[in-house]
């Protein structure tokens, strides 16, 4: 990729005016105590004031209010420089208590006070985030739903109910109309460099949000209302997110990377630095906060430049589309032209964009962290560990290998290893290989859970031996014999093809199959969602065995069964006997289709809706089994004929070469 260099900003002509010069024009000083009451509250009914509406409609005159609140933002800003960090902490602080943020709007208050360009970004970058968020809390007083569009939430009647319609209107010239700065947008997107954001917009910002705390408290202390913050989303099984090995080899090597990689807008370089040097110090927030945007104005630089549509690296106006990571992740252009970005970044780098920014069941840190889902304080660093070392590989991949040594080509080489084969892990595809192998590691406690010895099972009367067991049994190794076809030659053992095939291992060997994930069709995900719920069912019926398997045995130790409860009880010994390899049998199945899985688009609509209905029957049969086996139900002769009913019907499917793993050989 060949970096133009005539490319100086990524805001169009109109924007780049809006945010740079607009709010310039008018040289007049503007009087702080215009807006600022004795004991230090914004006088709102003041800054109202300079919003300016068409005569026309009433409709907001966005040009003439940028440019009327201009001077107001200088003198903001200029009175905020003047205020020593104890004058605004005893001042301000407490108004910041609503945001659930106060930190974050202090910090703000520092980065003011040296002005460093890229310090600003951040600072408003994570302001506006912290904003939403706590608007969002306010919407909810009196909404249920709360906007996911910024633009959508500060539009709406409930926050103007609590804040005043003008008051909004003032919000809405500087962040959330794209008629307006927009600033949140052309930042959090990659728009923006560093020093085309004007500092008094961040100070504005500072100052409009004390302003809103106290306008709030005054609304809460007259409805008597309470406001209540949402909580964070928390991110767990963080080992998922290990797939990028990083040490400060690498990071240096990255440090001289961003001079030199055609990736990197030579306009947007601070913003890199910046994130690496954040990322060094162990704030990880910031640094991912500072990286992500610049993965996506780089990453809009190779679509435009691939989709040869250069017009679109610049920001839209607002009767246009801004190209962001949606469209640019999408398989078609709105024209419906097949996207070329994939082709170039390979499918490994696609799914790793779509595993941490889309995938429903990711992370998603772009949404999240922009509209403050997620505690700055505590992000954790696997996370960003992940982005730093995906941006350093993209990096390398749009830079010159004569510039490295042959010492830096050593250090990156074990990350480019790991980029290469990376595989998807949020997709709903890599999430049922994950349930499937826990759901077999469940079953596999089975046989250390505590039983009766035989001897004294075989004492209560009534009970017939283990021959229905048996006969399941019998049926599930005949269909293991007729599936042995299709599974690796060195895991079939005809002596005994339940232990030997029904095993963790056999299932950690398929699910090792690379499957594609990008762009799934819709048949394939249908199918996916029913054997994510067989799976679902299988791990819960594990869990009720083992629950109810224990209990049982204690009671028994302890004389406390009644006379019905200890027949109950040997049946659940005789069912877990057949019901272990019926599960390992699903499970073996569900992993089969799964690998097979994309050989569903060669089925007629006919054939595949009498898939369809097969799998359904099976999913049914699991969630019987979740009922029966229940503590409330316990109805063991039940579950044995229902067994009875899905072996048949597997085992005919089977015979007709019905299933996936048939079509796809």
């Amino acid at each position: 990729m060949v970096l133009p260099d005539s490319i100086t900003t990524c805001l169009s002509q109109p924007v780049h005016y809006a945010i740079c010069r607009l709010g310039f024009e008018k040289k007049d000083t503007y009087d702080i105590n215009n807006i600022l009451s004795g004991n230090g509250e914004v006088c709102w009914q003041a800054v109202t004031e300079h919003v300016c509406y068409f005569e026309s409609d009433q409709s907001m005159d966005y040009i003439k209010s940028i440019r009327s609140l201009g001077p107001v933002s200088e003198s903001v800003n200029l009175y905020l420089k003047s205020l020593t960090k104890e004058q605004f902490v005893i001042q301000y602080a407490s108004w910041f208590h609503w945001t659930n943020c106060t930190e974050v709007f202090l910090a703000v208050f520092d980065v003011l006070q040296h002005t460093q360009a890229t310090e600003v970004a951040l600072g408003l970058m994570k302001l506006t985030s912290c904003l939403e968020r706590a608007l969002g809390d306010v919407y909810l007083l009196k909404g249920n739903d709360c906007p996911f569009l910024l633009r959508d939430l500060l539009a709406s009647e409930q926050l103007a109910d609590v804040f005043g319609q003008a008051v909004m209107n003032v919000l809405r010239v500087f962040i959330g109309s794209p008629h307006g700065l927009n600033l949140r947008n052309v930042l959090w997107h990659g728009f923006a460099s560093p020093q085309e954001i004007p500092p008094k917009y961040c100070a504005m910002l500072l100052f409009l949000t004390a302003g809103l705390g106290q306008l709030l408290q005054t609304y809460l202390l007259q409805t008597k209302c309470v406001l209540v913050h949402r909580p964070y989303v928390t991110f767990i099984s963080l080992e998922e997110f290990n797939a990028f090995p990083l040490n400060n080899e690498i990071l240096s090597v990255a440090e001289e990377l961003v001079k030199l990689s055609s990736f990197v807008l030579k306009t947007m370089l601070p913003f890199w630095i910046a994130a690496l040097t954040a990322f060094k110090q162990s704030r990880y927030a910031d640094s991912v906060i500072l990286l992500l945007p610049q993965l996506e104005v780089g990453l809009r630089l190779l679509f435009t430049t691939t989709n040869k549509c250069p017009n679109r690296l610049l920001t839209a106006e607002s009767s246009a589309l801004y190209t962001t990571f949606d469209e640019m992740l999408a398989k078609h252009l709105d024209n419906e032209e097949v996207n070329q970005l994939p082709v170039v970044l390979e499918e490994p780098a696609m799914d790793f964009l779509w595993d941490f920014l889309n995938h429903q069941e990711g992370p998603r840190i772009r949404d999240r962290l922009s509209h403050g889902e997620i505690n700055l304080e505590t992000f954790p660093r696997e996370v960003a560990n992940q982005i730093v070392g995906f941006a350093i590989t993209i990096l390398c991949r749009f830079s010159d290998e004569d510039m490295f040594s042959p010492k830096e080509h050593m250090v990156i080489k074990p990350l480019m290893s790991c980029a290469s084969c990376y595989q998807s892990r949020f997709h709903p595809i890599s999430r049922l290989k994950k349930q499937v192998l826990e759901c077999m590691k469940s079953i596999h406690l089975w046989p250390d859970l505590p039983t009766v010895p035989e001897e004294q099972v075989q004492t209560i009367k009534g009970l017939e031996g283990n021959a229905e067991a048996n006969t399941l049994i019998l049926m599930i190794s005949e269909i293991i014999s007729q599936l042995q076809y299709d599974m690796p030659e060195n895991c079939c053992n005809s002596d005994d093809p339940i232990n030997s095939i029904l095993t963790e291992r056999l299932l950690m060997e398929l699910c090792d199959t690379r499957i594609c994930t990008l762009y799934s069709p819709r048949a394939v995900l249908e199918v996916v969602v029913v054997l994510r719920k067989m799976s679902t069912q299988c791990h819960q019926v594990s869990q009720q065995v083992i629950a109810g398997a224990g209990l049982r045995y204690t009671q028994w130790v302890n004389r406390s069964l009644r006379s019905r409860q200890r027949h109950n009880y040997r049946r659940m010994l005789s069912s877990i006997k057949f019901l272990s390899p019926v599960l390992r049998l699903i499970l073996l199945l569900i992993t089969l289709e799964l690998v097979s899985v994309h050989s569903v688009c060669k089925k007629n609509p006919s054939d595949y809706q009498q898939y369809l209905k097969f799998l359904k029957s099976v999913l049914q049969y699991t969630e019987n089994l979740v009922t029966y086996t229940s503590p409330e139900k316990n109805k063991w002769d039940e579950t044995m004929e229902l067994t009875k009913k899905i072996l048949m019907k597997i085992r005919k499917i089977s015979d007709r070469k019905l299933m996936l793993m048939h079509v796809a050989m």
